[in-house]
């Protein structure tokens, strides 16, 4: 199959789709290789850098969608909704759950120092995390990961693309000591 064909037949499977489509499905729908196929959407993404949609990588798929830096025009036109902040609190749970996948909701209370029952419930409901299983702990508490609606939400095709985290150190009375790790990056 010529390449121009298999553009347009992975442009309307992802389109039609309307969500994140494994390499595996374009692989069965295209009998093609892994390898060809992206290096077809790796050729679609920089054709599409002046337009008003693009492909994007999440996880071990691709989907279709418009540009971030539209979502103003088309936030009014397709969602009559009220537009879904995230609180502070909400913030940092997803932020703690990002960085510890499978984090209970105990271990996370214990990181932000208050109860988190009421930000875990609107996160799932948002979708951005979901249970992950039970914990090998007393009392077998759930555990917690983000999802791929994480992902596309702040723009990372992976986990592994998450900011690094600082080190850090505590000092005689368990408090993070940061003025000692600024110092020595300054160095």
């Amino acid at each position: 199959m010529e390449k121009q064909k298999i553009e347009q037949i992975i442009e309307a499977i992802l389109f039609a789709a309307g969500r994140v489509v494994t390499i595996k499905e374009l692989m069965v729908a295209l009998e093609i290789s892994q390898e060809r196929i992206e290096d077809i959407i790796e050729e679609m993404q920089e054709s599409y850098e002046n337009r008003g949609i693009q492909i994007i990588k999440v996880e071990d798929g691709y989907q279709l969608c418009s540009k971030q830096e539209f979502y103003d025009y088309i936030y009014p036109i397709i969602d009559k909704r009220t537009k879904p902040n995230l609180s502070n609190a909400a913030l940092e749970t997803l932020a703690i759950i990002a960085y510890n996948q499978r984090a209970t909701r105990p271990e996370i209370e214990a990181i932000r120092g208050v109860s988190s029952d009421a930000t875990i419930y609107k996160l799932l409901e948002y979708g951005l995390i979901e249970d992950s299983g039970k914990a090998d702990l007393p009392g077998r508490p759930t555990t917690y990961k983000t999802t791929p609606e994480f992902l596309k939400m702040f723009g990372y095709s992976s986990l592994n693309n998450l900011p690094k985290l600082p080190h850090y150190k505590l000092d005689a009375n368990r408090q993070i000591v940061i003025d000692d790790i600024l110092e020595k990056e300054q160095e």
